[in-house]
């Protein structure tokens, strides 16, 4: 491989997963297509410091940026805590002002309960929010049920919820959700099943707190489901990329993915509903390429920016 026609190089890409991440996204296929484009993953040795490994031309996602500032970080810390909190996870989108974008963008409205459930039902009476209410875990630490849902359809069943927690008011989507991959300046959409829309009439005889494992997983793919037209349409590309654009400068991150659902009876109106840091790319199709193509632009730029040019 040769960058900006300058002698051979390769581009060595140090890494820091779980066993799990490294399984889903370090697949043998991708390994041996970036090993032909001069792309090679080392692992990262946590018992060992930094300064004795390496070199790494791109680093996910460890971070020894001040030692190593020549040394790209994707991404960083700081920057990816900002989406381990569900508290702040959505306020960049709640921000965000699209309406010249061919459609609407918002957040649900959303309520944090960090202690006693036994007031969860007083502060949703004071923040006026209606039922069902989907409960999430506050903090986002990778682990599976950092990803698990409750959906509340009674004010009995709030008291049953375990803070710290994040509640949001349900939004009728027609059970189909839009993943939507960022990588770099790439945009990549998958649709998939979510939950089904809930009538007033069927809040009269359904009670209780239902859990959910995580609703958007794979095995739900929609893509290739005879859908209704105008539930399955995807989201405007121009909003999609002003949402990209603008969520990217905001939170300094590159690797992300949003889901996000069209309210029910409408074209243009869509709710933002979680950000992910990392995403399980292995689910993205064409993910190899994509991936491979932006970690080789990461050194093309580094080195016009190294020459001046």
């Amino acid at each position: 491989m040769k960058l900006n026609g300058e002698e051979e190089e390769k581009v060595v890409v140090g890494y820091a997963l779980t066993s799990k991440k490294k399984k889903s996204f370090l697949k043998p296929n991708f390994i041996a297509l970036a090993r032909n484009k001069g792309i090679f993953f080392v692992a990262i040795d946590l018992n060992k410091p930094l300064l004795e490994q390496g070199p790494f031309d791109v680093v996910l996602h460890k971070d020894f940026r001040h030692k190593h500032p020549e040394v790209t970080i994707l991404d960083p810390p700081d920057a990816i805590q900002h989406l381990l909190n569900r508290q702040s996870m959505l306020q960049n989108v709640a921000e965000l002002n699209l309406s010249d974008c061919h459609g609407k963008v918002g957040v649900p409205q959303q309520l944090v309960i960090t202690k006693n459930p036994s007031t969860i039902i007083n502060e949703v009476t004071k923040a006026g929010m209606k039922l069902p209410l989907v409960a999430k875990p506050l903090v986002v630490d990778g682990s599976a049920k950092s990803h698990e849902l409750c959906i509340a359809y009674d004010e009995v069943s709030l008291s049953k919820l375990e803070p710290p927690l994040v509640l949001q008011e349900f939004v009728n989507h027609g059970g189909l959700l839009f993943k939507i991959y960022i990588v770099g300046e790439t945009i990549k959409v998958v649709r998939r099943f979510s939950l089904p829309n809930v009538s007033k009439h069927e809040l009269l005889d359904v009670d209780g707190l239902f859990r959910l494992p995580r609703v958007s997983c794979a095995a739900a793919s929609a893509d290739d489901a005879d859908l209704d037209p105008n539930i399955a349409e995807h989201p405007p590309r121009p909003l999609l990329e002003r949402l990209a654009r603008d969520l990217r400068c905001r939170l300094g991150l590159r690797l992300f993915n949003i889901d996000m659902i069209r309210e029910h009876g409408t074209k243009d109106v869509f709710y933002v509903i979680d950000i992910n840091y990392f995403p399980g790319y292995g689910k993205m199709p064409e993910y190899e390429h994509i991936f491979i193509d932006f970690l080789l632009s990461l050194v093309q730029n580094k080195c016009k920016k190294r020459d001046g040019t």
